[in-house]
């Protein structure tokens, strides 16, 4: 019997790479909104009171840029400087130009928006068909910000964290051996009944207690003091999430981010079918875990190549699960969009709590694979 423990993190939306995820996630909705051919790709950086959006846009969407910027951070909840940030002070620098020529004129004709390889992955460890540690830290952190603001923990503030490390037995989750969680809060809280809070409020409903035994372990804010945060304590920056955005560090990551790019970028929309495509692998019986990589190059329309690891648990043949795939589904850029209806304003719901295992979102979808 192989016993062994894994690990796993998320952040909540007031995390200071997250808030910038969320805004330029949010830029790219407005400008889908407005025309859906926009070409984005948007980066945010956050710093004291300071706000920096970079990148290229080509649009006819008319933007107000500054509007959203401040829109978003009030929506996450920051008001304070002298603690995080404050929505109605915080200075805004923009610089923003065009989609360089020489990309375009390779995505015009239907290429990949940029080379580079890709992962997907689904397991049978939940019914989301997700990794167990990487979608309950999720589900933590999603928690911690309900609590917030809803006032039942009313004096947490946006920033926070939640790790999640889970005992295995024979590859399958047992019990979960230590919660960590670290959130934001004003000044003057008496940590051990903040530790109270979170484990009665926040773990207890969101965990099933099979899961937690007398030996677990909890950890509240360890330090003992977080009342500076968001971009005051840590900068933020798009795209800096990009584990806790996938599978927690379970399956390989290609290392491209997600928030702030439009489909034509392969980063995001292939991570997203591959994501599909395994998960309809694992959901139609083919295996119980499995891994999908595939390559681009910039400009090219077909992938360069596709592999499936099923980690020996795969019903028939791996060479023919990626026939499947190939008779299944078209791995275009264009392909990729249609298929998930990608040129949609979608892209915020997915910014917080991992963009897979989301019921909702169209990659979600499960299907008969022939």
């Amino acid at each position: 019997m192989k016993k062994y423990l894994f690990t796993s993190e998320s952040v909540t939306e007031g995390h200071p790479d997250k808030l910038c995820d969320f805004i330029s996630d949010t830029i790219l909705d407005e400008c889908l909104k407005q025309d859906i051919d926009s070409r984005v790709a948007v980066e945010t950086f956050a710093s004291k009171n300071k706000i920096v959006i970079a990148g290229q846009i080509t649009t006819k969407a008319k933007l107000d840029i500054e509007k959203i910027v401040r829109n978003k951070i009030k929506e996450i909840g920051y008001d304070n400087e002298r603690t995080d940030i404050d929505y109605r002070t915080c200075s805004i620098d923009i610089n923003i130009e065009k989609q360089s020529s020489d990309i375009a004129m390779g995505v015009d004709i239907g290429g990949a928006g940029d080379q580079g390889m890709m992962y997907g992955y689904a397991c049978n460890e939940t019914p989301e068909l997700m990794p167990f540690a990487a979608i309950t830290a999720s589900k933590l952190a999603k928690r911690l910000t309900e609590v917030r603001k809803n006032g039942i923990i009313p004096y947490l503030r946006p920033d926070g964290k939640t790790q999640i490390t889970v005992e295995y037995e024979n590859y399958i989750p047992k019990r979960i051996d230590t919660i960590l969680i670290s959130n934001q809060h004003v000044d003057g809280i008496n940590m051990e009944q903040m530790k109270q809070d979170i484990i009665e409020k926040v773990i207890k409903p969101t965990i099933d207690e099979k899961y937690l035994d007398e030996n677990t372990k909890y950890y509240v804010n360890p330090t003992g003091r977080f009342v500076i945060g968001g971009p005051l304590g840590d900068t933020g920056l798009t795209g800096r999430k990009i584990i806790v955005d996938t599978y927690g560090g379970y399956a390989r990551h290609g290392g491209g981010a997600f928030s702030g790019k439009d489909p034509s970028k392969v980063d995001r929309s292939a991570a997203y079918m591959l994501r599909h495509i395994a998960k309809n692998i694992v959901a139609n019986g083919l295996a119980q875990k499995c891994e999908i990589q595939i390559a681009y190059g910039i400009g090219m329309d077909k992938p360069i190549s596709i592999s499936v690891e099923t980690f020996g648990t795969a019903t028939i043949p791996e060479d023919e699960i990626i026939k499947k795939i190939e008779n299944n589904f078209d791995l275009t850029p264009n392909g990729i969009i249609e298929y998930l209806g990608l040129k949609k304003p979608i892209y915020a719901e997915t910014t917080n709590y991992g963009h897979f295992g989301k019921e909702n979102l169209p990659w979600e979808k499960i299907i008969k694979i022939i």
